[in-house]
């Protein structure tokens, strides 16, 4: 069940809102939690009900070991229950991977497995860790086990995030003024919503079409056909990525919870350590708190500071997927990291349109990597980006069709406010009011289209 479904928004998202506050307010808060609680399975089970049980395991264990963690501190614990969570992740995730490339080095041929992945896995399974490490550290206070599996659960970060804290959310559902519908915080959230619906369905999938047929056809494209190719899907990524994590934001505003901005601006950004700032800042936190401080960040010496910038993100590209375009992409922005902590001490400071472009071009170059799905197909883009793709034929990838999204993605990008500034400026006014108005009718008019499809980060 996809937020950009219309069994979602026409039947399960009111049914789980009127039931939620119908029983919060008549019944008991308690029962409530445990509808919203309930609902959240349903929407997870929707894929795939068998994959349900994965993660009710995964709660009922993470949870009995965060409790012993407040208590006991007991560090083996905690790390050999990140490192089951990691080799449960890894089963699903990796094995084909793992499989294959022992074929490739012993010259072997094991069977590949072909184990689909529970949807959403990589994203429970970080949001978990860092549950465990912050009972570990002292920082979650005392909960009860439905309230911990809301935690995990709620429907609007489950699949995709944003990865969310325990200390971020919970205190949120404990709090008497959120147990009732509210006008501005309903309002809002609608309108969030409706934004970020229409950055997937209006621009993020008309865009695809084009990104699908070009990597595709990655061996006859000329340098034109490459370039819109590889815009086109850092276009997409963004406006697909960041709308899912509008319509995750505004859905938690519709039952009072605030969840983190996930995006702001990133391809505004004037080097690349402000880029991982901007974008998917939830993961980038993550990455930093659990991944690359442990590792002794930047407490330690340059060579070790370069070292750890490097591991982290080689451990973020391969979190991201099984494949070695992956851990090339991720090795492409930890060592650009390090040449931009270099640079930095050389106080040299270039315009900031020439920065943006500079940050911006790096980062759509290491996207074909992201995208490609060989080795072969990236190296035909990257190749035909400067002219030296040899098999051009006159390829046609673009028509006239697709020009008014392109221009309203282009523009929104590069000029426009984005989600987080007009949300928070955001009021019940009849300018606003008309502008909702415009968002929904142009959502319906998209809505269930033949070019609608997943969203991009419900495979990572």
């Amino acid at each position: 069940m996809l937020f950009s479904s219309t069994e979602f928004i026409f039947l399960f998202l009111p049914v789980c809102l009127l039931v939620y506050f119908f029983l919060a307010k008549r019944v008991a808060y308690f029962y409530a939690k445990a509808w919203l609680l309930a609902a959240s399975l349903f929407f997870y089970a929707y894929w795939n009900p068998a994959n349900v049980w994965i993660i009710i395991l995964s709660c009922t264990a993470n949870y009995a070991v965060g409790k012993k963690l407040l208590h006991s501190k007991n560090k083996s614990l905690l790390l050999i229950t990140i490192a089951l969570n990691i080799l449960v992740l890894g089963y699903y995730k990796y094995t084909d991977f793992f499989i294959a490339n022992l074929n490739l080095v012993a010259a072997q041929n094991f069977p590949l497995l072909h184990i689909i992945l529970p949807i959403g896995i990589s994203f429970f399974t970080f949001q978990q860790v860092a549950f465990l490490v912050d009972s570990y550290q002292g920082k979650v206070p005392d909960f009860s086990f439905s309230d911990y599996c809301l935690f995990v659960t709620f429907f609007p970060q489950l699949i995709a995030g944003p990865i969310v804290h325990h200390g971020e959310m919970m205190p949120q559902f404990a709090n008497p003024q959120s147990r009732t519908l509210t006008w501005e915080n309903f309002t809002k959230g609608l309108f969030i919503f409706n934004m970020g619906l229409a950055k997937k369905l209006v621009i993020a999938d008309s865009l695809s079409v084009i990104v699908v047929n070009g990597y595709q056809h990655a061996s006859a494209l000329g340098i034109k056909e490459a370039w819109i190719t590889s815009l086109f899907y850092s276009m997409q990524l963004y406006f697909d990525f960041s709308g899912y994590s509008d319509m995750a934001i505004g859905l938690g505003l519709l039952f009072n919870i605030h969840l983190p901005f996930n995006f702001n601006s990133p391809y505004k950004a004037i080097n690349i350590q402000d880029f991982w700032r901007r974008w998917h800042i939830t993961l980038s936190r993550f990455l930093r708190d659990y991944i690359y401080i442990p590792l002794g960040g930047s407490r330690t010496s340059e060579t070790q500071t370069s070292r750890n910038l490097l591991l982290t993100f080689l451990i973020g590209g391969f979190w991201h997927g099984a494949g070695w375009t992956f851990i090339m992409w991720g090795a492409l922005h930890g060592i650009a990291l390090n040449i931009h902590r270099a640079f930095s001490k050389l106080n040299i400071k270039m315009p900031n349109a020439f920065a943006i472009l500079i940050t911006f071009l790096f980062v759509n170059i290491t996207w074909v990597f992201f995208r490609a799905n060989s080795w072969d197909t990236a190296i035909h883009i990257l190749r035909a980006m400067v002219g030296l793709n040899e098999a051009q034929t006159g390829f046609t990838l673009i028509n006239d069709y697709y020009n008014l999204p392109i221009w309203i993605a282009a523009t929104v990008l590069l000029f426009g406010k984005n989600t987080n500034e007009i949300g928070a400026a955001f009021k019940p006014t009849l300018v606003y009011g008309l502008k909702f108005v415009f968002l929904i009718l142009l959502n319906l008019l998209f809505l269930n289209s033949s070019i609608s499809q997943e969203f991009l980060y419900f495979d990572f």
